[in-house]
This record gives structure tokens, C-alpha cells and sequence, in this order.
């Protein structure tokens, strides 16, 4: 086996951000190691929720997810007739029909005096 080829397992200090202290092997070149989550402070051991957001992302997201939502509802009623619009429509389409059939027979009715004449 070569010899030097694989790091020096010491003990050492690991030090938490919230201030907890423990001693344990590691192949770091120094004495003491700083971190800033351990296990007496993370959410999964202590059962206590703790968000870390140092930029903002979560606000971000809701802010434009709420602009979003905001933005489809005016769509959708902008896009959206009333029911008095759609019965308005529906009696112009009838209308329309009859006034066509009236044409027709008008038509109908000039074609046969001709003939007739």
C-alpha cells in the first residue's frame, strides 16, 4: 500500500451557527469547522419549521402568482358575455332567419306573378 495517499483523520470542532458544539473525525486541515444548520437546529430534529430565504424567492413567487390570477380574471370577464347579452344575440340570429325566409318568399311570390302574367 502507498503510503501518503490518503488524507489524516483527526478529531474535530464543528461549530453551529446557533452556538452547539461537537467534536467528531474528520480529514479537515483544521482545528475547528463552522456551519451554519446542525442537528440541533434543523427543522427535521427539532420538528420546528425555519425557513431560510435570504432572497425573497417564496415572496416573489406568491406576488406573481397573485398578479397572474389577477390578470385571468379580468381576462375572463372582459371575454364573458352577460345573459342578457346572449339572449340579445339569439333574438337577433331569429330575426335574421326570418327576415331571410321573408326575402325568399317575397322572391317566390315575384317568380310566380311573372309566370302567371
Amino acid at each position: 500500500m502507498k503510503k501518503d495517499t490518503h488524507p489524516q483523520y483527526k478529531d474535530t470542532k464543528f461549530t453551529c451557527a446557533c452556538g452547539a458544539t461537537f467534536i467528531a473525525g474528520s480529514s479537515y486541515d483544521g482545528d475547528e469547522f463552522k456551519t451554519e444548520i446542525c442537528s440541533k437546529c434543523h427543522p427535521f430534529y427539532t420538528g420546528k419549521q425555519k425557513l431560510i430565504d435570504s432572497s425573497g424567492r417564496v415572496d416573489k413567487f406568491r406576488a406573481k402568482q397573485a398578479k397572474a390570477d389577477e390578470l385571468k380574471e379580468k381576462k375572463d370577464s372582459k371575454g364573458k358575455k352577460s345573459k342578457g347579452e346572449v339572449i340579445e344575440m339569439e333574438d337577433v340570429k331569429k330575426a335574421e332567419e326570418e327576415n331571410e325566409k321573408a326575402e325568399e318568399d317575397v322572391k317566390k311570390a315575384e317568380e310566380d306573378v311573372k309566370k302567371a302574367a
